[in-house]
C-alpha cells in the first residue's frame, strides 16, 4: 500500500473514497481510530492508501477531480 494523501479533513477522505470507488479503486484509511482517540485536536492525521498499482491511476482521477492540490508532489 502507498500514502495517496495525508489530511486531517474526513470531508475530503470522504470525497477520495466516493471518487476512487467508481473507478474500482480500494481505499485503506489508516491512523482514523487514532485521530478519533485525540479528539479534534488535529495532531493526528488520516492516511490514505491505495494498492501499489493503482496510485498512477488514483492520481489521475483525483487530478481530474480537481483535487490535485491535495495531493503530494512525487
Amino acid at each position: 500500500m502507498i500514502e495517496l494523501l495525508r489530511t486531517n479533513d474526513i470531508v475530503l477522505i470522504s470525497a477520495v473514497e466516493a471518487i476512487l470507488a467508481e473507478i474500482g479503486i480500494d481505499v485503506l484509511v489508516a491512523d482514523q481510530f487514532t485521530s478519533a482517540v485525540e479528539g479534534s485536536l488535529g495532531f493526528l492525521p488520516r492516511r490514505v492508501l491505495v494498492h501499489n498499482d493503482d496510485v498512477a491511476a488514483a492520481r489521475d482521477e483525483l487530478t481530474e477531480a480537481g483535487l490535485a492540490g491535495e495531493l503530494p508532489h512525487g
